[in-house]
């Protein structure tokens, strides 16, 4: 793997985007739960994730690029890490607080991922004040855990995607973890290539994103 397609790999599965990922996922398993009958029948939520958890917390970094209250975009310094944390944090809790407030709104599943994500967020940030953590890790790790949740969980065992003119393609949930868990090992060895983290942090990357998911699931079940 050269570092250009590290570099790739880090740019599509970047943190942020994650989330929009996985909703579309999840619309792709079962758009019957949000009410509607395709991948692109809800266009409120699919806008309201996207804006949340990439729009604002992207614009929010930029800004803070603008001002110099960070050294670059990528945040390699750990201290560079601290204000962006607790602003796309703050639009992360936003964003759980309403999906819990208003459980008509979204399937269960999709909240259990969006306070999972925050939890993780919030949890790297604490560990942020001592060491670096990878967030691409803990990202792609909270992936594959709704990937397995939703396996378990939801009455479906095929992902269809409209593809347009090109006809509708069929993707078994089995598949779609053995996808999942591939790139969950690609994204994390590009982390090491592009030398953004020692291994520990990769593996812990993956622990958090792992187990919060499990966490929120666990509460928001017994809510």
């Amino acid at each position: 793997m050269t570092r250009t397609f590290a570099y790739i790999i880090s740019v599509l599965f970047h943190p942020l985007i994650i989330p929009s990922y996985v909703l579309v996922t999840l619309l792709a398993i079962n758009p019957f739960m949000f009410g509607v009958n395709s991948i692109w029948g809800n266009p409120i939520i699919l806008l309201q994730v996207f804006l949340s958890t990439f729009m604002l917390p992207t614009f929010s970094l930029l800004m803070l690029r603008q001002l110099d209250f960070v050294k670059s975009i990528e945040l390699e310094e750990r201290e560079d890490r601290i204000i962006p944390f607790i602003v796309t944090g703050i639009f992360y809790i936003g964003l759980a607080v309403f999906l819990i407030k208003t459980p008509n709104h979204s399937p269960h599943i999709l909240t259990v991922f969006i306070l999972g994500a925050t939890i993780g967020l919030w949890l790297c940030f604490l560990i942020n004040l001592f060491t670096k953590i990878s967030i691409h890790a803990v990202a792609i790790a909270g992936f594959l855990a709704i990937v397995i949740l939703a396996m378990q969980q939801l009455e479906f065992d095929q992902l269809l995607f409209d593809m347009g003119s090109l006809g509708v393609v069929s993707l078994s949930m089995r598949t779609l973890l053995m996808i999942v868990i591939l790139f969950t090992g690609i994204v994390g060895t590009s982390r090491l290539l592009l030398k953004a983290h020692e291994p520990f942090q990769v593996y812990l990357g993956y622990f958090v994103g792992f187990l919060t998911q499990f966490i929120s699931n666990n509460f928001l079940t017994n809510y």
